[in-house]
């Protein structure tokens, strides 16, 4: 579905870095994207929009996933 979704879909280099600022990066290289900080073990909606960008960080502020699209 990210195919489907315009400008950059996902981050692989901010895994490990801090998540306000992968937050920063991502809606910089993707204006049409709010990304959003989540905790790990959240619950979360598990519907897919292009204009979303879900940044997994653990107590430590963290990112544990890659940032995507959806």
């Amino acid at each position: 579905m990210a195919s489907e979704c315009r400008g950059k879909s996902s981050w692989p280099e901010l895994l490990g870095a801090q998540g306000v600022e992968a937050a920063a990066t991502v809606e910089r290289e993707n204006s049409l994207v709010n990304a959003q900080i989540v905790l790990e073990g959240s619950f979360v909606t598990a519907d897919f929009l292009c204009t979303r960008v879900r940044v997994w960080v653990n107590t430590r502020g963290t990112v544990t996933r890659v940032p995507t699209i959806g």
